[in-house]
């Protein structure tokens, strides 16, 4: 049964897809049916810019456990960046 539990986010940063870089700025969150991982739910994550069509993509689709552990190293290293000083929101220009 589908679980239809999802979440669309508006997000600035950059993706690496079949035909290299593109700029990512929507990140949809779900946990339903993956595509290919053997798991009857996953906890699904695209990357996507749809201005710039199918192949501006990044899917990962994560067991729950692996989707909790990479939930607390991405909070790990925020912490761990912001306590240094090293946060800074600025988007470098391109050049």
């Amino acid at each position: 049964m589908c679980t239809m539990i999802a979440n669309q986010t508006l997000i600035n940063g950059s993706g690496k897809g079949t035909d290299g870089w593109f700029e990512v700025r929507q990140v949809n969150v779900s946990y339903d049916h993956p595509y290919h991982a053997p798991l009857e739910h996953a906890l699904n994550i695209d990357f996507v810019n749809e201005a710039e069509g199918p192949g501006a993509r990044v899917a990962v689709e994560l067991t729950l456990e692996s989707a909790r552990e990479l939930v607390k190293s991405i909070e790990a290293v925020l912490a761990r960046a912001e306590m240094g000083g090293y946060v800074d929101e600025t988007l470098k220009a391109e050049g």
